[in-house]
């Protein structure tokens, strides 16, 4: 016996079935094509929507904060409130020394000066960072290096040029940027390498448009003693910024008049919430995608049982000369579930195939040269699982018309008109 699947006069019968009716066909088909295609994009679009997002924080490490100096808010030790005071390189190194919970640690300064190379000048700002800095915030490396611990150790005159800066001083070869001798605010470095940024996000402006020194000996050439503007670490895994703060404001107490229980003598910016809000975020995205996806799917769903049972309701007759001449009821059900199926298979094929082109000319509208795909896309195995659940669902509702025309008896749909 042929399988119906197999069998090309069921088949053909179908499609006239289908064809009876044209309208109410395509109506019928386009609830299961807007379905399926509202799933995928909503599917591909938040996926694309949290890689556009994430491109803000790329080069970021997550678990990140940092410790800014402010003003006091309580009077303390004969010194009134309102004082302003300055973190040190000392109080960095008793915080790192009292603590295992710090992974990476750089102290930051920062001060806007001149950069020359023959006749070219610019400006930009000069910052001045630890080793552990590159580990902290990823760049992408143009030519040469970032700074090491080497060029900490032995004091070196060396420096790391933000693209831009280079591109005004030596062109747009960032190789010829390499070994040659830099006028930063009257001092001579070697430039060492050429970066830029991965994200939007930056830590004391953007790496394009900064000069980089070792942190050292930056402050040794300039005199500017051991206060420094910032203080950006990392917690291990297992801890969060938070954890570490009490520290933090311990050591800074002991070494300045500052009240332990002042909140506002320093203010901490902890990178590490900011993601998991985004994490957040992007789950509520995800759960209103599944909602309003699921919802739209149903009413593809329904659309395709209603048909069903109105196919039924004008075949009635047509079925019951089949049972009286010798047709199972397996053949009957087996017939109406091929046509929900055969409906929701083309429809929906055709829906996830829109989907793809509309993904596809998103993700090309938000490209970004140098960057990571957002991720508007619809994998294969995606693709398959969202067709698969349309099929399913529209089995099914296929399937209680079908039992409904399998119970027809013979002399009952004869009468009927």
């Amino acid at each position: 016996m042929t399988l119906a699947i197999f069998d090309l006069d069921n088949w053909r019968e179908i499609g006239a079935t289908l064809a009876r009716n044209k309208t109410r066909t395509f109506l019928t088909a386009f609830g299961i094509f807007w379905g399926t295609a509202m799933l995928a994009m909503l599917h591909g679009g938040a996926t694309g929507l949290a890689g556009t997002m994430s491109r803000n924080f790329e080069g970021f490490a997550t678990n990140l904060a940092a410790i800014v100096p402010g003003e006091t808010s309580m009077a303390y030790k004969g010194f009134n409130k309102g004082m302003s005071w300055s973190l040190t390189v000392d109080d960095i190194d008793r915080v790192c020394r009292l603590t295992d919970k710090i992974d990476l640690a750089s102290p930051l300064i920062s001060r806007y000066g001149n950069m020359a190379f023959g006749t070219k000048t610019t400006t930009g700002r000069i910052g001045g960072v630890a080793p552990d800095f590159w580990r902290i915030q990823e760049v992408t490396l143009h030519a040469g290096r970032t700074l090491n611990d080497g060029d900490e150790r032995h004091n070196s005159k060396v420096t790391l040029l933000g693209k831009n800066l280079s591109d005004e001083l030596f062109g747009p070869d960032p190789q010829q940027a390499i070994g040659k001798y830099v006028s930063i605010n009257g001092l001579y470095y070697k430039c060492v390498g050429v970066a830029s940024q991965k994200g939007e996000g930056s830590i004391m402006g953007r790496v394009d448009d900064s000069a980089y020194l070792p942190l050292n000996p930056m402050r040794v050439a300039y005199n500017m003693g051991n206060k420094v503007d910032i203080f950006v670490f990392t917690a291990r895994d297992g801890c969060t910024p938070k954890e570490i703060l009490p520290v933090i404001k311990r050591v800074v107490s002991a070494a300045h008049p500052i009240h332990p229980d002042d909140e506002k003598a320093l203010w901490m910016v902890d990178i590490s919430e900011m993601f998991e809000m985004v994490g957040n975020i992007f789950t509520g995205i995800d759960l209103l995608a599944l909602f309003v996806g699921a919802g739209t799917l149903m009413a593809g769903v329904i659309g395709v049982g209603n048909i069903m049972w109105i196919i039924v309701r004008e075949r009635t007759r047509e079925i019951g000369i089949r049972r009286a001449i010798g047709a199972k009821p397996r053949d009957i059900i087996v017939q109406i579930l091929s046509e929900s199926s055969a409906l929701t298979v083309v429809a929906g094929t055709a829906g996830i195939s829109f989907a793809c082109m509309v993904l596809y000319l998103a993700e090309a509208m938000t490209a970004v040269p140098g960057h990571a795909p957002a991720g508007f896309q619809l994998t294969f195995s995606a693709a398959l699982w969202i067709l698969a659940v349309f099929l399913l669902l529209g089995t099914a509702a296929g399937l209680i018309p079908a039992l409904k025309a399998m119970k027809i008896k013979p002399v009952e749909a004869m009468k009927d008109k």
